[in-house]
This record gives C-alpha cells, structure tokens and sequence, in this order.
C-alpha cells in the first residue's frame, strides 16, 4: 500500500512509528519516500509535487483508515498511549476501547495530517 503524504518527516514520524511498533521493518528510503516490509506485504510513504492539498480527509472517497492486529488488549492500550505522546490524538475517546461496538476492543487514533490508525484487539472483527 502506498500513501501519499504532505509532510514527509511528520508522516514518518507518526506512521512509520506504528509500523514499526507492530514490527514492520523499515526497509528503504529515498529523498521522497520509505517503506516497510510486512510478512508479505509492505507499506510505503512517499511525498511528491503532485501530491494535492495538505491534510488526508478519510471521508472522502479512498482510504478511510489502516486496521492493524495489535496483540492483547494490553498491548492495544500500551501502543495507544505512546501513540498519543507522539502526536496521535484517541478518536472517540468516550467510546474507547469498544468504540467499534461492545464485542471490539480497538484504538482509533488520528495523526496530525489526518490519517486514522485502528489498533485491533487479536480475534477480533472490525465493525466501523
């Protein structure tokens, strides 16, 4: 998955933390860009000057958010507060963990730019 970012360095800084936190493993880096290699798949973030506007709108159609499988609940709390101390902001703070619904444990956390990351719980679904 590529994604095209505005501010190369907050991207990285935000995102390419996560990824790295679930253990993705950076694997190049370029002038424009980064990647991160999965199990079999990887992750790419890259700034250009085609890149239009400055800031992500995940409501608009395209990427609405990443979901990744985040280990126990603790492990989903743990990375949500380090997420927090590194720009993220909790979304729907008074429904967290089960913003999903009552059955899924989640974080939704927005970075700066406006990318959402949900922090999944293992076994479950996600509902939103």
């Amino acid at each position: 998955m590529e994604i095209w970012v505005a501010d190369l360095e907050q991207a990285t800084t935000t995102l390419g933390w996560i990824f790295e936190s679930l253990g993705y493993v950076r694997a190049e880096e370029w002038s424009g860009g980064a990647s991160w290699q999965g199990t079999g798949e990887y992750l790419v973030l890259e700034s250009s000057s085609e890149v239009l506007g400055t800031v992500h709108e995940r409501r608009r159609p395209g990427l609405n958010h990443l979901a990744f499988c985040a280990g126990t609940p603790e492990n989903v709390e743990a990375l949500a507060r380090a997420s927090v101390e590194r720009g993220f902001t909790l979304m729907f703070a008074e429904l967290h963990p089960h913003a999903g619904g009552p059955d899924h444990y989640a974080a939704y956390l927005q970075n700066a730019d406006g990318f959402e990351i949900e922090l999944v719980a293992d076994g479950e679904v996600s509902r939103r």
